[in-house]
């Protein structure tokens, strides 16, 4: 039965010898074990073997015949590219591991790494903002990183066009860091390849998609969870109403982000999202001085070597998995829909144990019934 699967409760333990790693690496790259269900297998496993080793069996109890974890072959072969092109791994619960980006909902168990740790040791904040960006708000975005350079934080964006490309330039010298929607030996847009390069040389580019990944649209939004994870605070230069620089400041409202905008002219498109950002809450930003005085405010970050617990584990002494005989599924299948919503709010609607959803959940995305979103939202397939 698959509550049987879920019967032992070993301690997590972070990667420490190349065989851990490519077992970590294994373990995320097999279908459809996204990071909530890396967490939810590794804390059920102890470690990311034996969570492998459990997965076909997992598998079969929710009715998938034939599963076969991601082979070894093939991990290795992206760690043998990685190290061609001389990316580094780093992963979750280890010292070189950022702190905030531990403490979000959905951590990327496994980033793939280009440049200087020295950015991500620093405190950071996230400037992003529209690609088809105007010429003040280039200007301003320049004048915002370099000003917060100074000061010793770090610049976090997307490495798009526009804010972005204009945010990386200006703080190249001070500490940036991009945050790619695809493979990081994978540069989007190409026009960006010399600043990219650059950017591999004096800061740092991440990403948790596997090495030569071209991007794709559905890559952005997960991408976006990092920026936002990574910073103390998001600060949106320029943004549409319905934009994807929109979903980094839901995703930081998730995270418990600070979220500042610069405002614009009400009848300029590029500034409707800043705009509405402010009119419902956000800080709003005339010059680094006011992004200053919120950081100020705010309690010192995390050292980047604090212990960090794996997210969400659950109690060992409660009951584990739908001991309904499906009943749990059903109830579940008739709360979702196609938009998303958040696992603490299906939760409480179904007044049902968080120890007897979160595996059911596990089972019910290997069948290919669910989908996870970042900041702990599911919805039905």
């Amino acid at each position: 039965m698959a509550q049987d699967l879920f019967s032992s409760h070993p301690p997590f333990t972070p990667p420490t010898t190349e065989e851990d790693r490519l077992s970590w690496l294994r373990l995320i790259r097999s279908s459809r074990v996204g990071p909530t269900t890396f967490f939810r297998l590794m804390s059920e496993h102890g470690t990311a073997q034996a969570a492998l080793d459990a997965l076909p069996a997992l598998a079969r109890a929710a009715g998938v015949a034939d599963y076969a974890p991601f082979p070894a072959d093939k991990a290795l072969a992206e760690i043998d590219l990685a190290r061609a092109k001389g990316a580094r791994m780093l992963c979750f619960a280890t010292d070189a591991y950022p702190a905030t980006l531990a403490a979000i909902p959905d951590p990327p168990p496994v980033l793939w790494c280009m440049g200087q740790r020295g950015p991500i040791l620093r405190p950071m904040v996230a400037l992003v903002g529209a690609r088809n960006a105007s010429s003040l708000g280039t200007r301003m975005a320049r004048q915002l990183a370099e000003g917060l350079g100074h000061e010793g934080y770090s610049i976090v964006s997307g490495l798009a066009r526009g804010i972005d490309t204009a945010a990386h330039h200006a703080s190249l010298k001070t500490g940036t860091i991009a945050v790619m929607g695809g493979g990081v030996d994978v540069i989007y847009p190409a026009e960006n390849a010399v600043l990219a390069a650059a950017i591999a040389d004096q800061g740092l580019r991440l990403s948790e998609q596997p090495m030569g990944t071209y991007p794709q649209a559905r890559h952005f939004p997960p991408r976006n969870r990092i920026i936002s994870g990574l910073a103390l605070a998001v600060v949106v230069v320029e943004a549409a109403e319905k934009s994807g620089t929109l979903i980094t400041a839901r995703d930081a409202l998730d995270q418990g982000r600070e979220i500042m905008a610069v405002p614009g002219h009400p009848v300029d498109g590029r500034a409707g999202g800043c705009n509405r950002l402010i009119r419902e809450g956000a800080t709003l930003v005339r010059h680094v001085d006011d992004i200053l005085g919120v950081l100020h405010r705010l309690q010192d970050p995390p050292a980047c070597k604090a212990e960090v617990a794996a997210p969400d584990p659950t109690p060992p002494d409660e009951p584990r998995a739908d001991q309904g005989g499906g009943a749990l599924t059903a109830r579940i299948l008739t709360q979702l829909g196609p938009s998303p919503v958040a696992e603490d709010q299906l939760i409480r609607d179904l007044q049902t144990s968080a120890a007897l959803i979160s595996p059911t959940l596990v089972t019910m995305e290997l069948q290919g019934r669910i989908q996870r979103h970042p900041g702990g939202l599911v919805s039905r397939v």
